[in-house]
């Protein structure tokens, strides 16, 4: 049983492929989108659920994984920067702090049609399982020049908080607590043990 990621990712696809984890993708057409006094985990829990859904009736067979990645400071939930200016105040809200990195995770897989006919409509699944993990990370304080240098790379544009911890951001990072997979975008434990927890080999 072939797990589908519903994420087209290439850093989850290559933390999946490094675990020697089976899978395929199909990404989720889901806007990342916050709501006003939602709690970093709900927000991150609610999309990875929100993009399992989404990409679970077309293989209602098979298990699906959503993830979505925010990073915490200050309060302030952080998704992907809309733009190198955005980039640059993510990056400036991060410098000298420790802050927090939460995947959401769902592990979800429809009741067979083959066994329940539905409509395609229907949300009727076997199983729906979401979690998160959380990590704590601690950058410091780069100067302007370096800063510059980075924001003018294309790493920070598609990350949570306008960086990449295994990139050249990685200069930056002196310490982390918790899972590192989960700062690179998918808590790879955490998964296999949903995966465990459901009987789904890997």
């Amino acid at each position: 049983m072939v797990l589908v990621l519903a994420s087209a990712s290439p850093r989850r696809q290559q933390l999946l492929r490094n675990a020697r984890i089976a899978f395929t993708v199909q990404p989720a057409d889901v806007p990342e989108l916050f709501h006003p006094g939602e709690s970093p985990n709900a927000v991150a829990e609610r999309l990875a659920r929100a993009k399992a859904e989404a990409v679970a009736g077309y293989f209602p067979s098979q298990p699906v994984l959503g993830a979505d990645t925010v990073v915490v400071v200050d309060e302030e939930i952080l998704g992907k920067p809309a733009d190198r200016a955005d980039a640059q105040r993510m990056l400036r809200l991060l410098s000298g702090k420790t802050h927090q990195v939460i995947t959401g995770v769902c592990l979800a897989k429809m009741v067979s049609q083959a066994a329940l006919p539905m409509k395609a409509s229907d949300k009727s699944f076997e199983f729906m399982h979401v979690r998160s993990e959380l990590t704590r990370v601690t950058m410091s304080t780069p100067g302007d020049q370096e800063l510059e240098a980075y924001l003018s790379t294309s790493e920070p544009m598609d990350k949570a908080g306008g960086y990449a911890i295994q990139g050249m951001a990685s200069r930056w990072i002196p310490r982390i607590e918790g899972d590192y997979s989960n700062v690179v975008g998918l808590p790879v434990s955490l998964v296999c043990r949903m995966l465990r927890d459901h009987g789904i080999a890997y």
